[in-house]
C-alpha cells in the first residue's frame, strides 16, 4: 500500500478533536522516457499531467489492482458554448461521434460522401424553409437519399470495435461545460483503444443522421415527461437570466432540434474539438511511459487553435425570493437555489462545507433537524459548483398534510440556524473525518480515479487543490461558515414549487416519416479488421474458489464468513438474519423505525452524531428473505461501533412521536409512489409476473400500518435478533482476533427463533397474449414484453448470456441496432432472458421500447417482428462471445464482493464459480444454439404486455389488438 495511502488513513481517528497535521502538497516537475510531466507531492493518485507539443493535455493515473483501464476523451466545451441559434448542438455531435470516419463506418466512402453532400445542402435548405409544405417536401428528399446514403454504411462499427477489445461502459455525455467519451477497456487493449479514439476524432462524419436526431428527439420527448428535469431548467433558467447556465439546456430547444445544421455542427466540431481544449485521461493497469509515447505518437497530427473564452455579462442581484411553479403528475416536492461564486473563487471551498453541514446524509442540519426528527420526508443540500457559477441547492419533500409553503419554512429555518451558528464546531471534525474516509475508498478505485481526475480537468481546477482538499478544509472554522452563510444566503434565492396535477401541455417533437436505413451490420470496414488484428495478451481470468479465498469460522451457532482487507484500514460487518418481508410484510417497518430512537441514555439525534464522529455507521434492512444489520468504518473504530449498535439494539426505547411521524412519513412515501411512473412500471411488472397477488402489492394495508405500536416494532427486531444469523466480514482485522472480539460485542442466542414461513409466489404462465394498463399523463409509451421461462438450470448459463450479448442486451445486440438504430423508434431499448436468484424460481423474458406514443404501434412491430424471427449474424454472434470471454478475463471479484458472489450461488444450489463454466463453454456456443434457444423460448409464444402510457395518446382499441385487454388501477397495482 503506498505511503501517501497509509497517512490518509493514520490522521483519522475516533478521537480526532484537532487540525490534522498538514502534508506538503507542491507542483513538481519530472522527466521519464523523454517526456517531462508535472505532479503533485503526496498525491495518492499519483497522477502525471503532461501538456504535448499539440496542446493535448494527458493526465496518467496508474495502478495496478485490476487489468483494466477507465479511459476518457474530454473536451472543455458543452452547453455554456452552443450556438444560441443551434441550441443541444454539443449534444448531438456527442451522438455523432459515434459514427465513424472516413475511415469506418463506411463500405465505400467515395460514393457515400455524394450522397451525404446532397443531405448537407437539404438540411441548410430545410432550415430556411418556413413553408410547411415544403419543408415536409423537403424531409422526405432527405428521407430518401438517408436511405441511399445508408446502403454505403455501416452502422456501429464503434461500439463493435470497443466490444471485439472487451470495452465496458462504451458511452458519452454532455453537460454545461464538458463533453466526455468513456470507455472502460482491458489493460491489453490499450493501444488498440488508442488507435480508435485517434482516428475517431481526426475525421467525423455526420451519417445516418437524421434516424440518430430522432433518438435525440426521443430524449428530449423523455425530458418533457420528467417533472425533475423541468424543475432544474426552471431553477436554473430564473437564477441566470444573462448566462447559457439558465439561457439554454444541454438538449435544446425543439425549435432548435427540429432544424439541425450539420454545417454548424462541423463548425461547433472544429473550434472546440482541438487538441488544447481537450484531455485524455486514463487509470489502471499501464506503465505511464509507454502510454504517453503511443498517445503522443497517435494524437501528433491534432493541431492547436486559439479557443475564445467564453464571456458573460454580471448577473443582476435577486433583490427578494422568486418564486416559480411546475405542475406535473409526478410528487410534490420544493426546490431553492442560492446563486454563488464560480468554482475557483475563495469561497468556494466554504461553500462545499456549508453544503456537508447542511447536509451530510446523517448528521447535518437537514438531517438531524427535518429528517430524523420526521418533519420532512426528505431533505438535502449540495453545492453544485461549475465554473463561472455555483449554486447552493436545497429540495426537500413534504411529508403527509404538509404544504409546500411549509416545507419553505422548515428549509429556511436550518439556513436561519446556520447563520446564526446554532450547530455544533464538532460537526466539522466529523465531516472532516468521513470526508478521509471517503478520499481512502476513491483512490483505492481506478475508474474513481480516473472521474475524479476527469472532472477537475473540465471543471479546470487545479489538482492541487484537489489532492489538499481535506486539509484545506481542515483550515475552515465555525466563524467561516456563519460569515458564509450570512454573506451569500439571504433573501436572494429562487424557488420553485412542484406541485402536483395535469401538466400543461408540452411542445412535444412530432414523428417524422423515417424509412428504415440499411445498417449493413454483416459488414467490416479495413479499418476495423486492421484494429481487430492489432496483438493483445489477454489477461488470465481469476476464478473464485470458495474453500479457499472465503475463511469461515463459529461463534455460537453463527457462521462467519471471513475475507481480509489487505487494502486499507475499513471494515465493513454485516448480521444476516433469515427472515425477510416474506415472513412478515412489516418488518421494513420495524427496520425504519430504529433510526428513530433512542436508548435510555442517547436520544436518535446523539446517536446518530456519536457514530458520524468516529466515521462509522450502522444500517438495518429488510429484503424479501434477509434482515441486513450493516456496521462500516473505520478498523480503529470497530470496537466503538459494534458497541454503539449492540447498545441501540439491547436498550431501544419507544418513541410514539417518533412513530406517528414515521407513519404520516409512510403514508406520503405511499402516495408519492403512485405518482411515480418507474414504481408504476415496477409494479405492472410484477403482476404480470405473478398475477393479482403478487411480490410489489405484498404489502400491509394502511389499516394495519395505523394499528402498529410501538412496541410491536421494538418487539419484531428484537424478534429478528433471535433468528439464526450469518456473519460476513471484510476488513483488516485477523479472523481470530475478530471472533474473540465479537464473541465478546455480540450477544448470539443459544437458541434460534424460527420466523412464520415465507409466503410464496407463483409466476403465472402465459397462455395468450394480453395487455395489462395503467394510465398516465405522459408523452412517452413505456412497453414491456413478459414472458415466464423455465426453472433454473446452471446447465444453461453459458447459451444464455451468448443470447443475451447477441440478442438484446447491449447497443450491440440486434433490438438496439434495429430499433433506435435503423427505424429511429426508441431512445431505449433491450431484450432479455433474466436470470433467477434462487434455484426454485424460473427465467425470464424481458424486453422493453421507450418510445413516444405515436410511435408505439411502429415499436410494437418492430419488436415482436425479432422476437419471431431472429435475423442470423455470425460476426455478430462471434463479437458476443469475444465479448464475454474477456469480461471474464478482466473481471476480479474482490473486498465483499467474494461473500455475496458465495451467497449468492449458494442460493442457485451450486458451489462454485460459474463464470469458470462459461468461460469453458462460451467458444463452442454456434448459432445453431441461439436459433435453437429464439425458437424454444421466444417465437411464436405468447406475451403479457405491460404498458404505461396516457389514455389520451394510447387508445383501448389500440391495444386490444394486442391481446386480452386489461385496465389496472394504482389500488390494484399497490395493494393500498
Amino acid at each position: 500500500m503506498k505511503k501517501s495511502i497509509l497517512f490518509l488513513f493514520f490522521v483519522v481517528s475516533a478521537v480526532y478533536q484537532t487540525q490534522a497535521q498538514q502534508t506538503d502538497h507542491q507542483w513538481k516537475e519530472a522527466e521519464a522516457a523523454g517526456y517531462r510531466y508535472k505532479y503533485v507531492t503526496n498525491d495518492p493518485m499519483k497522477a502525471r499531467f503532461y501538456t504535448l507539443k499539440n496542446g493535448l493535455t494527458v493526465i496518467l493515473s496508474p495502478t495496478p489492482k485490476d487489468p483494466r483501464i477507465q479511459a476518457y476523451v474530454a473536451v472543455k466545451a458543452g452547453s455554456k458554448t452552443d450556438p444560441a441559434t443551434n441550441t443541444g448542438l454539443a449534444h448531438y455531435l456527442e451522438h455523432m461521434l459515434f459514427k465513424g470516419t472516413d475511415k469506418y463506418g463506411s463500405l465505400d466512402w467515395a460514393k457515400e460522401k455524394v450522397e451525404l453532400d446532397k443531405i448537407d445542402a437539404l438540411y441548410e435548405q430545410y432550415n430556411t424553409t418556413k413553408d410547411e409544405a415544403q419543408r415536409k417536401i423537403i424531409y422526405r428528399k432527405i428521407d430518401s437519399i438517408s436511405g441511399v446514403a445508408s446502403t454505403y454504411a455501416i452502422a456501429n462499427e464503434y461500439d463493435k470495435m470497443m466490444t471485439a477489445m472487451g470495452a465496458q461502459g462504451t458511452n458519452a455525455f454532455t453537460s454545461f461545460e464538458q463533453t466526455v467519451y468513456t470507455d472502460d477497456v482491458p489493460a491489453s487493449a490499450i493501444d488498440k483503444y488508442l488507435t480508435v479514439q485517434a482516428e475517431r476524432f481526426r475525421n467525423p462524419i455526420l451519417r445516418i443522421f437524421h434516424t440518430e436526431l430522432e433518438a435525440v428527439y426521443e430524449e428530449k420527448n423523455r425530458s418533457l415527461d420528467n417533472d425533475g428535469r423541468k424543475v432544474f431548467e426552471t431553477l436554473f433558467a430564473t437564477l441566470f437570466q444573462k448566462h447559457n447556465y439558465g439561457l439554454q439546456t444541454t438538449i435544446g430547444t425543439v425549435e432548435h432540434l427540429k432544424n439541425p445544421s450539420l454545417v454548424e455542427i462541423r463548425k461547433y466540431f472544429n473550434t472546440y474539438y482541438v487538441p488544447n481544449n481537450m484531455g485524455i485521461i486514463l487509470s489502471g493497469d499501464f506503465n505511464p511511459d509507454t502510454v504517453i509515447a503511443t498517445i503522443d505518437r497517435m494524437f501528433g497530427y491534432m493541431q492547436s487553435k486559439p479557443v475564445k473564452k467564453y464571456t458573460f455579462a454580471p448577473e443582476d442581484p435577486i433583490a427578494a425570493p422568486v418564486e416559480k411553479e411546475i405542475v406535473g403528475p409526478d410528487a410534490e416536492s420544493l426546490t431553492i437555489g442560492f446563486r454563488l461564486p464560480g468554482n475557483k473563487d475563495k469561497d468556494a471551498l466554504l461553500a462545499d462545507l456549508v453544503g456537508q453541514v447542511l447536509t451530510n446524509g446523517r448528521a447535518g442540519l437537514l438531517d438531524l433537524n427535518l429528517v430524523k426528527k420526521q418533519k420532512l420526508l426528505r431533505a438535502n443540500a449540495f453545492t453544485y459548483a461549475l465554473i463561472d457559477h455555483g449554486v447552493l441547492y436545497f429540495s426537500a419533500s413534504p411529508t403527509s398534510g404538509q404544504s409546500l409553503e411549509e416545507v419553505k419554512a422548515l428549509v429556511l429555518g436550518e439556513i436561519e440556524n446556520l447563520k446564526k451558528g446554532n450547530f455544533d464546531e464538532e460537526l466539522i471534525v466529523s465531516i472532516i473525518n468521513n470526508i478521509k474516509k471517503s478520499k481512502i475508498n476513491e483512490s483505492e478505485s481506478y475508474g474513481d480515479r480516473a472521474s475524479a481526475l476527469m472532472d477537475a480537468f473540465t471543471s479546470e481546477l487545479d489538482w492541487k487543490d484537489q489532492v489538499a482538499y481535506v486539509n484545506n478544509l481542515s483550515k475552515i472554522k465555525k466563524a467561516d461558515l456563519i460569515a458564509f452563510a450570512n454573506k451569500y444566503l439571504g433573501n436572494n434565492y429562487v424557488c420553485v414549487f412542484k406541485r402536483k396535477g395535469d401538466a400543461p401541455q408540452s411542445s412535444k417533437i412530432e414523428k417524422p416519416q423515417i424509412t428504415p436505413v440499411a445498417t449493413n451490420p454483416d459488414k467490416q470496414s479495413a479499418f476495423v479488421k486492421m484494429v481487430n488484428d492489432m496483438p493483445a495478451t489477454p489477461a488470465t481470468p481469476v476464478f473464485l474458489n470458495f474453500d479457499k479465498d472465503i475463511q469461515k469460522a463459529k461463534i455460537g451457532n453463527a457462521e462467519v464468513l471471513y475475507v481480509p482487507n489487505k487494502d486499507n484500514s475499513l471494515f465493513r460487518l454485516r448480521y444476516r438474519y433469515n427472515i425477510g418481508t416474506l415472513n412478515d410484510n412489516t418488518l421494513g417497518l420495524a427496520a425504519q423505525y430504529v433510526q428513530f430512537l433512542g436508548t435510555n441514555t442517547q436520544t436518535a439525534e446523539q446517536i446518530t452524531k456519536a457514530f458520524y464522529k468516529i466515521a462509522c455507521s450502522f444500517n438495518v434492512s429488510t429484503g424479501e428473505n434477509y434482515t441486513t444489520v450493516t456496521i462500516e468504518g473505520l478498523q480503529e473504530n470497530f470496537e466503538a461501533a459494534v458497541k454503539l449498535y449492540e447498545d441501540v439494539m439491547a436498550n431501544m426505547q419507544p418513541n410514539e412521536t417518533a412513530l406517528q411521524a414515521m407513519k404520516a412519513r409512510i403514508a406520503k412515501s405511499r402516495k408519492d409512489a403512485k405518482a411515480n411512473k418507474g414504481a408504476i412500471l415496477q409494479a405492472l411488472t410484477s403482476y404480470a409476473t405473478y398475477g393479482a397477488n403478487n411480490k410489489f402489492n405484498n404489502t400491509y394495508s394502511n389499516a394495519t400500518l395505523e394499528a402498529l405500536t410501538a412496541k410491536q416494532l421494538i418487539d419484531k427486531i428484537k424478534n429478528v435478533t433471535q433468528c439464526g444469523q450469518t456473519i460476513l466480514y471484510y476488513g483488516p482485522q485477523p479472523l481470530n482476533v475478530l471472533t474473540a472480539s465479537l464473541k465478546k460485542l455480540h450477544p448470539i442466542p443459544a437458541t434460534t427463533l424460527t420466523p412464520a414461513p415465507a409466503k410464496t409466489f407463483v409466476r403465472t404462465e402465459q397462455n395468450s397474449n394480453q395487455v395489462l394498463f395503467t394510465d398516465y399523463d405522459m408523452v412517452q409509451a413505456e412497453t414491456r414484453w413478459v414472458r415466464n421461462l423455465e426453472r433454473f438450470d446452471p446447465n444453461q448459463k453459458t447459451i444464455i448470456a451468448a443470447f443475451n450479448n447477441y440478442f438484446g442486451g447491449g447497443m450491440s445486440s440486434l433490438v438496439f441496432q434495429t430499433i433506435r438504430e435503423s427505424k429511429a423508434l426508441a431512445y431505449s431499448t433491450y431484450g432479455y432472458t433474466v436470470e433467477p436468484q434462487k434455484a426454485e424460481d424460473q427465467y425470464q423474458l424481458l424486453a422493453y421500447v421507450g418510445s413516444q406514443a405515436d410511435k408505439f404501434e411502429e415499436a410494437v412491430v418492430a419488436m415482436n417482428a425479432l422476437l419471431t424471427t431472429m435475423p442470423e449474424l455470425n460476426d455478430n454472434l462471434e463479437l458476443a462471445k469475444m465479448q464475454i470471454k474477456k469480461d471474464i478475463q478482466t473481471e476480479r471479484i474482490t473486498q465483499d464482493g467474494i461473500l455475496y458472489t458465495y451467497l449468492n450461488a449458494k442460493e442457485l444450489g451450486v458451489s462454485q464459480d460459474l463464470r469458470q463454466q462459461v468461460y469453458n463453454q462460451v467458444d463452442q456456443i454456434t448459432m445453431k444454439d441461439i436459433r435453437a434457444y429464439h425458437d424454444s423460448h421466444l417465437a411464436h409464444k405468447p406475451y403479457t404486455y405491460v404498458i404505461l402510457g396516457s389514455e389520451k395518446r394510447l387508445s383501448p382499441e389500440t391495444l386490444s389488438k394486442l391481446g386480452q385487454f386489461k385496465k389496472l388501477s394504482l389500488e390494484e397495482l399497490f395493494g393500498y
